[in-house]
């Protein structure tokens, strides 16, 4: 199966490579609520609901848009994790909730382990820096 997927232009050994170097950064963000470790198709997340009266889950997604080509030109992919983060816990912020953790999603023409871990390392700072964990 690793051939059609080299055909395609998928390498295997890259995403390995990948997760071998994000595992700590994502680790680095998880508290008592998460259950589950990355690698998995979906994530597990406990709800401490002692905490809440009422509560109403707020959820957020967004894209890096233009921003990508200044990361690319500038060889700086961290600040593109981190302000993404930023802008899904600021798009919570305003509906009055609090984040509790970010579900990342990335996509590459051709993945670059080394750039797929500093846009991993911006996710990390912003999670730790927002209270939430990257899942």
């Amino acid at each position: 199966m690793n051939e059609t997927y080299e055909k395609a232009g998928v390498s295997i050994e890259a995403g390995d490579e990948t997760v071998r170097r994000i595992k700590t950064l994502a680790r680095s963000t998880f508290g008592k609520n998460v259950l589950s470790d990355i690698g998995l198709f979906g994530s597990f997340y406990e709800l401490d609901l002692e905490k809440y009266h009422k509560p109403v889950l707020v959820s957020s997604v967004d894209g890096v848009g233009t921003k990508l080509k200044v990361a690319f030109a500038m060889e700086r992919h961290d600040t593109v994790g981190h302000d993404l983060v930023n802008h899904c816990v600021n798009d919570i912020a305003v509906c009055g909730a609090e984040p509790l953790y970010f579900l990342d999603y990335m996509a590459f023409g051709k993945l670059d382990p080394a750039v797929a871990e500093k846009i991993v390392e911006g996710f990390a700072r912003g999670c730790l820096e927002n209270g939430c964990a990257l899942i």
